[in-house]
């Protein structure tokens, strides 16, 4: 029996392939489950027009996530942190810190997706980097200001 995967199957084969299988497997595993359908010409006509919708979806959001990536290369990010002698700051700059503050801009970023690449523990420029795309991230600055007190 011919089936046409939607999902991969290890050992069997990626999305999109044509694959011999026996019936029973077919009806018994891959079918019920969604893995498979058969590959009559109606299924494979309605399979290639839902791959073509997704490939253009992910070209969409590849070029959504480059565009944001060229707006969030231009940023400073300002931190206040209090500071102790010679400007060394107290405690760390948290990803959660840059989080809020992108917020503060306009941006919503999970703070898993932001990464600070030096260690901060002075007052000074740092480099920061957020994952747009699986294919895109962006550089952006962190200035680390001391806290004004009043």
């Amino acid at each position: 029996m011919k089936v046409l995967l939607q999902a991969n199957v290890s050992n069997l084969g990626h999305i999109g392939d044509l694959v011999k299988v026996k019936p029973g497997f077919a009806r018994n595993f891959l079918l019920p489950r969604g893995l498979a359908i058969f590959a009559d010409e109606r299924n494979r006509k309605l399979f290639d027009h839902n791959m073509r919708l997704v490939d253009a979806k992910k070209v969409k959001a590849l070029t959504a996530a480059k565009e944001m990536a060229i707006q969030v290369g231009n940023m400073s990010l300002t931190i206040e942190k209090q500071v102790g002698k010679e400007d060394k700051i107290f405690g760390t700059i948290t990803t959660q810190e840059l989080a809020d503050a992108f917020k503060k801009q306009g941006f919503e970023f999970d703070r898993k997706s932001i990464t600070i690449q030096d260690e901060v523990k002075k007052v000074g420029v740092y480099q920061g980097s957020v994952k747009l795309h699986p294919e895109v991230s962006a550089e952006f600055k962190i200035w680390v200001v001391a806290q004004s007190h009043g």
